[in-house]
């Protein structure tokens, strides 16, 4: 039968039962050599050390009990001795200061912990404002977006995604800010504004890059910038555009294929004029869109095999769940050491609503304007 917990007494936590054990351990030590050496041996100094391996790891009420302990420990052993040396008096006077200093440092330490905690909390919440969550369907698309910390203490980087749903079709952004920590948060912040903004004023993908890039322009210095990927899809007709960043997979019928840029193009903040990448899109298609975290994961200098992973991972059930087969699957490999965050969006295409051909993406209608005027003025 267990007897009831005291009103309003929380139980001790790990790392205080962990201080407490090895606090108890010194002090059976050194009180076993203290009684085998007889009284001429003096080792009380050492239960000193009892409330600082406390104070490591317990709150301060805690090593104050430890400390009280080993004060009264060495008075037991300082009284036992026939001739009180001063040797003895200056050993428990020794403890008490040391029981003192380590409570102070508990405290403080146990401030700093709760206020780090804090800190770790608004970040995670800042981070969750910056990326709405994502599963759900966009038009003819199943979306589902997903965040991977490189540490667990905390979720926050400069990785980013959003998908939207505008009047020119479906719009996905995927990128990766230089940087780590708030200021990458804050850009990275920035970026996902202005794309929701203009996403649904500029008819021309193409546009939306050129305003992305100058916000990002406006909003860092000189050698800071945003790789990012853009894409839109519009009655099955997918039209890429690519910053500086790694190719989306394409997993299609079993296979896997990177979809590489026509042309190189620098990141956004270095005026890219990209070329996009135009593919028509088959029923059950799926795009994997990610940062470089995901592509330089490493163990023992090897790459963690995306391309040939994809498909057994992403190929089938629910898109969300594909995502967390990856994620499973990619901190197993590294075995839990990731050194990059990773943001990742899984796409799946279903098919167009309407019957009608797809129209062509907007900068190729103002390709074919631009022919054919050139042509009426030949």
């Amino acid at each position: 039968m267990k007897l009831p917990r005291a009103a309003g007494r929380r139980p001790l936590s790990p790392a205080s039962r962990a201080g407490i054990g090895a606090a108890a351990v010194l002090l059976a030590i050194v009180a076993a050599v203290e009684l085998a050496d007889g009284p001429e041996s003096n080792y009380l100094g050492l239960i000193a050390a009892a409330p600082f391996l406390t104070a490591v790891f317990a709150t301060w009420r805690v090593v104050f009990g430890v400390g009280t302990v080993a004060t009264a420990i060495a008075l037991s052993f300082a009284f036992a001795d026939p001739e009180m040396s001063l040797q003895s008096g200056v050993n428990v006077a020794g403890v008490a200061l040391a029981t003192a200093i380590a409570s102070v440092v508990a405290t403080v330490r146990q401030r700093q912990a709760a206020r780090i905690a804090e800190l770790a909390r608004l970040a995670s919440v800042a981070q969750q404002a910056v990326l709405r969550p994502l599963s759900h369907e966009l038009g003819n698309l199943t979306v589902a977006g997903r965040y991977v910390s490189a540490t667990a203490a905390a979720d926050i980087g400069g990785d980013l995604y959003e998908a939207l749903d505008t009047p020119y079709g479906v719009r996905i952004i995927v990128g990766d800010v230089r940087g780590k920590g708030l200021e990458a948060v804050r850009l990275a912040s920035i970026v996902l504004g202005s794309f929701r903004h203009v996403a649904y004023e500029r008819a021309d993908l193409r546009a939306v890059v050129a305003d992305l890039d100058r916000t990002v322009a406006r909003s860092v210095g000189e050698e800071d910038f945003v790789t990012a990927v853009l894409l839109e899809e519009r009655g099955g007709i997918l039209t890429l555009i690519n910053c500086g960043h790694p190719a989306p997979l394409l997993l299609r019928r079993g296979e896997v294929s990177p979809l590489d840029p026509p042309g190189t193009a620098p990141p956004l903040g270095f005026m890219p004029v990209p070329i996009p990448r135009v593919e028509r899109l088959e029923p059950a298609d799926r795009l994997l869109l990610f940062t470089d975290g995901l592509g330089e994961a490493r163990r023992d200098g090897e790459f963690f095999p995306i391309a040939e992973r994809a498909w057994g991972l992403l190929g089938h059930g629910r898109v969300a769940d594909g995502l967390a087969s990856l994620e499973a699957a990619l901190v197993e490999w590294v075995r839990g050491r990731l050194e990059d965050d990773i943001a990742m969006v899984l796409m799946q295409y279903t098919s167009a609503d309407s019957p009608l051909p797809a129209p062509s993406p907007s900068w190729e209608i103002d390709e074919m304007r631009e022919s054919a005027g050139d042509q009426q003025g030949g």
